[in-house]
């Protein structure tokens, strides 16, 4: 065989032989190498630990202008020190007293995606709403573990207990029934600060009479039910007052048309364009000089002078605006509390109860009431830390009467309170008091206490 054909025929021999071993090994005997790995394991991402999603708390308020933000704020600062690791989600939704907050939460709750917490006021608008629909967890193991049986006031926990289990937090106290005026207006209409109802009236004459057309400023639907409040509260008495709403005196008595008629009479004396405008508008109304009162609660304390930095009007107390409780409800003090939470479903239930703790907290409650315009809830808190507007309801908050609110959920469920502000608004157009009368005394039949 020649030499050339000989070198071919063998390597054609061998390239042969190489093929059958090759069709002869199975592939699992195969260097690893060579062997292409299951797509599963292919990409180093498929083989590293999962991320974990951010953790986050979603808090649901109304708190979104004035001296109420910034204490927000204030507790929200704390918050992402303590947690740095959880996202605080500021849900607030403005307007209306809350009404427009509890719009959307009313809608979520009844979804089943409820906030982590979620805003409410102490009284029967979180027992007689949220607890009676079982939409909240009991904190009875929050309140032992912190202590907070012994440093909340005994009148308080009642009015967030139901069946003797506590179910909210709250981190503040507030007033309703401040009248707040600017005295600089006042010593240039030669008009004394009035000390009965009678003489209010008269100073507003004297003050429209003179050429201020809008004496009396006032904003939007719920802050005009918020001032009927405070004079069925001055015609009433405090006695009277709390019987009407807890069903143990008639609506029908002639107090309540008083008032009714007391409110006209106000009414008359307001601004035309009240109808637009949140609480703030009005409050500066009055800081501005172009008006000369305003019925407000006491968060008004922090719009006023609170820094222009924080969206406030950093006004100086007792010089630039001065107040005094609406005239004819002096020693009483309508109250209500903000407070937070458990929703039965929160998403991150361990992040809320994190939250919790900080609302219950010294700590969290005297970075919150200065600034906001309100006092702490405890009774342990540093009152060198409050203006002189809040160390003056302190005082007060120990010696005076205190009632509850209607419009800020201490006296009527929302229902209740629901259908009052409907027919409220049927008055502010009609303006028929006696009218109005018997709509209380059928909605309290229907929906309060009445027909108990």
């Amino acid at each position: 065989m020649p030499k050339k054909l000989y070198v071919v025929f063998a390597v054609v021999l061998v390239a042969a032989m190489v093929l059958a071993a090759c069709a002869k090994t199975p592939v699992a005997t195969e260097a690893p190498a060579a062997t292409e790995a299951p797509a599963a394991t292919e990409a180093p991402v498929a083989t590293e630990a999962p991320v974990a999603a951010a953790q986050q708390l979603e808090v649901f308020s109304w708190w979104t202008g004035g001296g109420e933000a910034a204490g927000l704020e204030a507790m929200i600062a704390i918050w992402n020190t303590q947690n740095p690791d959880i996202e605080f989600i500021n849900a607030a939704v403005a307007g209306g007293a809350g009404s427009n907050a509890k719009a959307v939460l009313a809608t979520r709750l009844a979804a089943g995606d409820p906030p982590d917490s979620f805003q409410g006021h102490a009284g029967q608008e979180m027992i007689g709403t949220y607890v009676a629909a079982d939409q909240l967890e009991p904190l009875d193991d929050l309140y032992e573990a912190n202590g907070w049986y012994d440093v909340f006031p005994a009148t308080l926990i009642p009015l967030i207990s139901k069946d003797g289990h506590p179910y909210s937090v709250p981190v503040n106290i507030h007033r309703a029934n401040v009248l707040w005026y600017n005295p600089k207006v006042l010593a240039e209409y030669n008009v004394a600060a009035p000390t009965d109802f009678a003489s209010w009236l008269t100073a507003l004459e004297t003050l429209k009479a003179a050429g201020m057309e809008s004496p009396l400023a006032l904003g939007e639907a719920w802050t005009e039910l918020h001032m009927w409040e405070t004079v069925l509260l001055a015609d009433a008495g405090p006695d009277l007052y709390t019987k009407l709403w807890n069903g143990e005196a008639d609506w029908n008595d002639a107090a309540v048309l008083k008032a009714n008629e007391d409110y006209n009479k106000l009414m008359g004396y307001v601004n035309s364009d009240y109808a637009t405008l949140s609480w703030q508008d009005a409050s500066k109304l009055v800081a501005d000089g172009d008006a000369a009162f305003n019925v407000m609660g006491d968060w008004a304390d922090g719009y006023f002078s609170g820094t222009v930095e924080g969206g406030n009007l950093g006004l100086t107390p007792n010089t630039d605006y001065a107040w005094m409780p609406v005239p004819g409800t002096q020693g009483n003090y309508d109250f209500l509390s903000d407070s937070f939470n458990l929703p039965v479903g929160a998403k991150d239930r361990d992040a809320a109860i994190k939250w919790l703790t900080l609302c219950g907290s010294k700590e969290g409650q005297d970075a919150f009431n200065p600034v906001k315009g309100s006092i702490s809830a405890r009774n342990d808190s540093d009152q060198s830390l409050y203006g002189v507007y809040l160390q003056s309801a302190i005082a007060d908050w120990a010696k005076d009467v205190v009632v509850g609110s209607l419009v800020h959920g201490v006296v009527a469920n929302d229902t209740w309170k629901n259908q009052i502000s409907t027919d409220f608004g049927a008055f502010i157009l009609d303006k028929d008091a006696a009218k109005f009368q018997a709509s209380i005394v059928a909605s309290c039949a229907q929906y309060g206490p009445c027909a108990q």
